[in-house]
This record gives structure tokens, C-alpha cells and sequence, in this order.
């Protein structure tokens, strides 16, 4: 574990300009900024991970939203999906609050980190395979930085499953062939062959369209993240 390599990997995160057209919708949004928060001064940079350096879970999202984390600079801050997750994490005791609305808020989560494959707000929250190739490094260096203590990992969606697939394996761990695929309740051991296996979680994403629909209910996104924890060393409450 090392969490001075960890700072300084997400300085460097929020300061990458690899994205052209990322760049240009990120900055775009902050100039012009939402109705609801035009008092706001926003982030409108890249977002990085957010949790302590030792974490035992890891749960991987999709891309920060245009007005939450590029907002407010944290994973899942200040939007529903947010809200959603954030009030699970609390609900099985991983998270020190059930909100998250800025980064100042004193919010800690326990044993559990948050990121994702692209760290860039992207217009109509899809990223293009270029895009999200060109940030798969800063992920797979997250994950390195992370292996002496990660045991599991909760990946949100179809997009970060799919995205997340080839940097687990660059950072070490054996993902089988062919490829896993994504659906909820998914789960799959990625072994290691000089360290501990990792065990990976499927769940369908937090957005809104999946918890309006009832797609993603909370108990369905508890019973994932209890899962998760206990097989990450941690003690989820019941």
C-alpha cells in the first residue's frame, strides 16, 4: 500500500488534457453551468478516485456526471446516482454518511474505494472506445497502487465491466477467456500469479433510469455490495 503513490496518481489525473473533445465538453459545462447550481464554481477538470488508500473494495462506476463530480470534483457527488449509491454504502456501513453533495462534507468511506474507467464528464454520459482506451492507464495504475490490500471489486454497468476487463488483467490479475460477461449478480475470480485472487462483482448501474424503473433496487444494490465486502475481508452490516 502506498498512499503517497496514490495522492500523487490522482494529482496527475485531475490535470490530464489526452481528450480533446472530453476537454472541450467538461470546460463547457462549468463556464455555462445549470440554473440549480449557477452560484457553483465547478471542477471541469478530470475526476479522480475517492476512498482511502488501503481499500479492501473497489467499486468502478462509468464516467463522472457533467453536473456532479464535474461539478464537485468527487466520484458520484451531487447527482441521483450518487445519492443512490452513496445512502447503500451507508445502509451496509461503508460509508461514515448516507449523502454525498460536495467534497468538503465529511464524508469517509471504510475499506472502500470508488472510480472509474474514464474520468471525464462525457457528453450524453458516452464516452468513445477511444476515449475510454486512452484513460484505461490511469485505472490500470490505480489498480496496481491497490493490490496489496483490494480483494473485490463491484463494477457498475455493462460500459465499466467491459472497460475494466483488460485493465485488471494489465495490472496482474488472470481474467479468463473467453471474457466474463457482464450481468447483475455476476461473479467471477480473478486469479493472480504473484498475489492474492480478486473477486469481481457484477450490478447494474446507478442511474437514473435504472432506479426509476425499478432495473436496480436498493436491496438489489445492497445485497451486491454485502457480498462484495464480506468477500473482501470487510464487515457489512446486515
Amino acid at each position: 500500500m502506498d498512499p503517497r503513490g496514490l495522492a500523487r496518481l490522482d494529482r496527475r489525473i485531475s490535470g490530464c488534457r489526452a481528450c480533446p473533445r472530453l476537454v472541450a465538453w467538461r470546460e463547457e459545462v462549468a463556464r455555462t453551468r445549470r440554473a440549480a447550481f449557477a452560484d457553483w464554481t465547478y471542477w471541469g477538470r478530470p475526476v479522480p478516485g475517492f476512498g482511502p488508500p488501503d481499500a479492501r473494495l473497489l467499486i468502478i462506476g462509468l464516467a463522472p456526471a457533467a453536473h456532479g463530480g464535474n461539478r464537485t470534483g468527487r466520484m458520484f457527488t451531487g447527482d441521483r446516482s450518487g445519492d443512490v449509491l452513496y445512502q447503500a454504502l451507508y445502509d451496509v456501513g461503508l460509508a461514515s454518511q448516507p449523502t454525498s453533495v460536495h467534497a468538503g462534507d465529511g464524508l469517509e468511506l471504510r475499506g472502500v474505494r470508488v472510480t472509474a474507467p474514464v474520468h471525464c464528464a462525457p457528453p450524453a454520459n458516452k464516452p468513445t472506445p477511444a476515449e475510454r482506451d486512452a484513460c484505461r492507464p490511469w485505472l490500470v495504475q490505480e489498480l496496481r497502487l491497490l493490490r496489496p490490500t483490494v480483494r473485490a471489486a463491484v463494477v457498475l454497468g455493462a460500459f465499466g465491466w467491459q472497460a475494466a476487463l483488460p485493465a485488471f488483467a494489465e495490472a496482474g490479475w488472470t481474467v479468463p477467456r473467453p471474457r466474463p460477461a457482464f450481468g447483475h449478480g455476476a461473479q467471477v475470480e480473478l486469479d493472480a500469479a504473484d498475489g492474492p485472487a480478486l473477486g469481481l462483482y457484477g450490478c447494474f448501474h446507478v442511474s437514473q433510469r435504472n432506479t426509476f424503473t425499478g432495473k436496480l433496487t436498493p436491496e438489489m444494490l445492497r445485497d451486491v455490495l454485502r457480498t462484495a465486502a464480506t468477500a473482501a475481508g470487510l464487515r457489512p452490516a446486515k
